[in-house]
């Protein structure tokens, strides 16, 4: 009863510009040559490829062992090892990170630590520190569990930024400072950090 009639919306001009199509010439295309790599660089050959994808598949078969039913991020775990990288693991406690970190190291024959990051953790926790020996008379550096092949920290986010910070420089460079002395860490590097969600 007081409803006011229904009228049609206007109707909206449509506007057309009057372009007119740009002919462009074509050449005929002609094969391009594969880039050459640069001057020094050196190509893989095929048995190269081979052998590496048959390596990366058994240390994937070789952790899924260990921790099942976690084949992508086991695959990550090894792109990252194999590129250089390192990677952040975001998971419920309890489903298998440390077993994944240490099934890794062991597929490989490499060093494994882990270090449990707590608020109170301090960066010399982890790199280490400079102690004196009263017996040599000497400053000696403390080696902190930095000092690894495939490192686990656990719970990364329930650090301080400024400990997180002491990750950094391992992480980047591969390297640890202490005291204006900079010590290389052993090769490969890895850092698997975890974090729950």
């Amino acid at each position: 009863p007081g409803l006011p009639p229904r009228t049609a919306a206007p109707a909206v001009p449509s506007v057309t510009s009057p372009v007119a199509p740009t002919a462009t010439p074509r050449t005929p295309s002609r094969p391009t040559a594969m880039p050459q790599p640069a001057a020094g660089a050196s190509t893989l050959t095929a048995d190269q490829i081979m052998r590496f994808s048959t390596q990366f598949e058994a240390i994937v078969r070789n952790v899924s062992q260990v921790v099942v039913g976690k084949e992508q991020p086991v695959r990550q775990c090894v792109t990252a090892l194999v590129a250089g990288g390192h990677i952040l693991l975001e998971d419920y406690p309890g489903t298998g990170k440390t077993q994944l970190a240490r099934g890794l190291a062991r597929s490989i024959d490499t060093s494994f630590k882990r270090i449990q990051f707590t608020p109170d953790l301090l960066p010399s926790d982890i790199v280490g520190m400079t102690v004196y020996n009263q017996r040599s008379g000497e400053f000696e550096l403390r080696r902190g569990p930095v000092h690894t092949n495939i490192l686990l920290a656990d719970e990364i986010n329930r650090a301080t930024p400024r400990t997180q910070s002491g990750l950094l420089e391992c992480m980047e460079e591969k390297t640890v400072t202490e005291n204006g002395i900079t010590y290389a860490l052993d090769k490969p590097f890895l850092v698997i950090a975890t974090q729950n969600p």
